[in-house]
């Protein structure tokens, strides 16, 4: 099969009527155009230009050639816009997957300025889709496919997964203002944190897995309390600590109203480093798309 090039120039020269004219057009040689030319034929086996001092013209068979030819560029056209818009559509649209902690307090002005920042360049605004999963599903999310970038807390990092630090979280232990640790004048020791059963989130959630990985680290011999609730999101987890129901740790992003306001009171912990990394992960096999490499360097600068 001839290559589209060649069946391009011969079009054009079927247009245009003359090999210098095609040449113009192409921004090429007159030369380039006539060995392409000599070089299809070569290939359709058949001549398609009568050539004579005054130049060269297309035969009644390369005219019929040229013919079929445009059908098949306009269709090679067609492909080629509809490949342009899937890029563009995939660019234009980011699926997002946030642990609780930063969809509720990073994202939001991680995307106004990833609006701003396109806007400003003229670019049309990624439609970013935001789901919310705790580290294991986000995880879980971006390996399948059904997310484009996700953003964990877990110190548990998928190892399958292409990862990047952005952040730090640091974890809060909260109680109810009535609760006997809101009047300590020392701080409580890991010990009796890990012997106390708390309100947690759920199995998989990041909040949990570096509270007790930390606590695990610290005192290795001391026996894990089984949680006195468990709850699926932080507001939860927030309302019970706050109703009495049992201390708590939470990132102090999601207290820091509640501890300002005395809802709730933040309770010191000797030698606990309540740290966790917040981490973008995808996949591998896909490397992110603009607009995801333009969020992750907004995460990465605060």
């Amino acid at each position: 099969m001839p290559d589209l090039y060649a069946l391009q120039m011969l079009s054009a020269v079927h247009r245009l009527g003359s090999l210098s004219a095609a040449a113009r057009e192409l921004g090429v040689s007159q030369q380039a155009v006539s060995a392409r030319m000599r070089a299809l034929e070569g290939l359709a086996g058949v001549d398609l230009l009568t050539r004579s001092p005054r130049g060269a013209r297309l035969t009644a068979t390369g005219a019929l050639v040229a013919d079929w030819a445009n059908d098949l560029l306009a269709a090679a056209e067609r492909l080629d816009a509809g490949v342009a818009s899937l890029r563009t559509d995939t660019a234009r649209r980011l699926r997002v997957v946030a642990s609780q902690t930063v969809a509720e307090h990073l994202l939001p002005p991680w995307l106004v300025t990833l609006r701003r920042d396109e806007e400003g360049v003229g670019r049309a605004p990624t439609a970013v889709e935001l789901s919310v999963a705790n580290s294991a599903d986000a995880s879980e999310r971006v390996r399948s496919g059904a997310a484009d970038l996700g953003f964990i807390e877990s110190p548990n990092l998928p190892g399958d997964l292409a990862q990047r630090v952005v952040g730090r979280d640091e974890l809060a232990v909260v109680v109810a203002p009535g609760h006997p640790w809101a009047s300590r004048s020392v701080p409580l020791t890991p010990r009796e944190l890990a012997a106390t059963p708390l309100v947690t989130r759920e199995v998989g959630s990041g909040t949990r897995d570096a509270l007790e990985g930390e606590l695990a680290r610290i005192v290795p011999d001391a026996p894990a309390a089984a949680p006195a609730v468990e709850l699926a999101t932080s507001a939860a987890v927030r309302s019970a600590i706050a109703g009495g129901i049992a201390p708590g740790a939470l990132s102090a992003l999601a207290v820091r109203d509640d501890v300002q306001l005395g809802r709730l009171v933040r309770v010191a912990v000797e030698g606990l480093v309540l740290d966790r990394p917040i981490t973008a992960i995808w996949r591998r096999a896909r490397p992110p798309v603009a607009a995801a490499r333009e969020l992750l360097a907004i995460a990465s600068c605060g």
